[in-house]
């Protein structure tokens, strides 16, 4: 479950980030009032999170 849950931010996060370079456009700040608010450095932070939580678990899977 919780590597699911990962996969889903990780997806959240990419598609955030093609947002960014396309188009200048944070989705998550523009949703959550800012990059600077709670809910989007609590949201930023669990992408970050779960990125080196699933690359911890390809490196164990090899």
């Amino acid at each position: 479950m919780l590597t699911w849950i990962a996969l889903i931010l990780i997806i959240i996060g990419a598609i955030n980030w093609g947002l960014l370079g396309l188009f200048k456009f944070d989705l998550i700040a523009k949703l959550f009032r800012g990059q600077g608010s709670l809910v989007s450095r609590i949201i930023y932070t669990l992408v970050g999170f779960s990125g080196i939580y699933t690359l911890i678990m390809l490196i164990l899977r090899r």
